[in-house]
């Protein structure tokens, strides 16, 4: 029997990446269903919405041409909340793996708290069911140059999504299932790979986490009754060996992550018994 794999995102129904995984999964003999959010649901993290209609969450049959032999689900929810619903049955069988993705950018760093992305990995993993993120990085393969106004403007940025190199992060997240497997549950693998064609890219690394992302959100303006917010590239340099090191230096690159973790390393000491009463 083959292994049963949901594949979702958090870009979207009819984004391209998420095609192009699928795809590839159909391609390696899994049985493949996909169900991801009717409209964009990026930032959402592990969120749980969901838009009803008379009492219902929206569902609506969305075949791709690509997938012609494969159930493809739009859901009026989030990424984490279409995870869930698929592990109770929503879709048929319960997957026993979810491919969340090809995000369009890399979600690296410890931003990953924030992509709806890795929110509906975590929240596979919570559920009992391994999972792994998968990311295309359409800034790192480009440097900056200056572009009307003098305003920085990446290259990749005008590269048409139809023209990126899906195919290369779908190859390199299926060559790594196998590692996905035989790992424990409660894990995910984030990966994430350049836009080049795969014999360009270098090799796949493992890497750490960088402690930011490739963009980083901060206040630009503040006055009476407003706020307005811009994303600016953090002015940090880059760690070695993290997966933003590696993304510029033109490898994919695989982080173990984990999420909703005890720690023991906080003094709660005298907690566990009669000890201790509230003042």
């Amino acid at each position: 029997m083959s292994l049963r794999v949901l594949v979702t995102n958090d870009d979207g129904v009819a984004a391209p990446g998420l095609a192009r995984l699928a795809q590839a999964a159909v391609a390696h003999g899994l049985d493949v269903v996909v169900a991801a959010p009717l409209e964009e649901a990026s930032g959402t993290s592990a969120s749980m919405t969901a838009l009803e209609r008379e009492g219902h969450v929206v569902v609506r049959e969305h075949p791709l041409p690509e997938l012609p032999d494969v159930p493809v689900y739009g859901v009026g929810g989030s990424p984490g909340f279409i995870v869930l619903i698929a592990v109770h049955g929503a879709f048929g069988p319960p997957p026993s793996v979810v491919l969340s993705g090809i995000n369009r950018g890399a979600n690296a760093g410890r931003a990953v708290l924030h992509s709806g992305t890795v929110g509906a990995a975590f929240t596979a993993a919570a559920n009992g069911c391994r999972a792994m993120a998968v990311s295309l990085d359409v800034l790192s393969t480009a440097d900056v140059t200056a572009g009307s106004g003098g305003a920085a403007v990446h290259p990749a940025a005008r590269v048409r999504d139809t023209e990126r190199h899906w195919s290369t992060a779908a190859r390199v997240a299926l060559d790594l299932l196998p590692r996905l497997t035989a790992g424990p549950v409660e894990s995910v693998l984030n990966v994430n790979a350049p836009d080049l064609p795969f014999e360009r890219i270098r090799g796949v690394r493992r890497a750490s986490l960088a402690s930011f992302g490739q963009v980083q959100m901060t206040v630009a303006e503040a006055g009476h009754g407003f706020i307005r917010t811009s994303l600016e590239e953090p002015g940090q340099a880059v760690q070695p060996g993290t997966d933003l090191f590696w993304l510029a230096e033109g490898y994919a690159c695989a982080t173990a992550i984990r999420a909703v973790t005890e720690v023991t390393d906080v003094d709660l000491s005298g907690l566990s018994g009669e000890e201790w009463r509230p003042a």
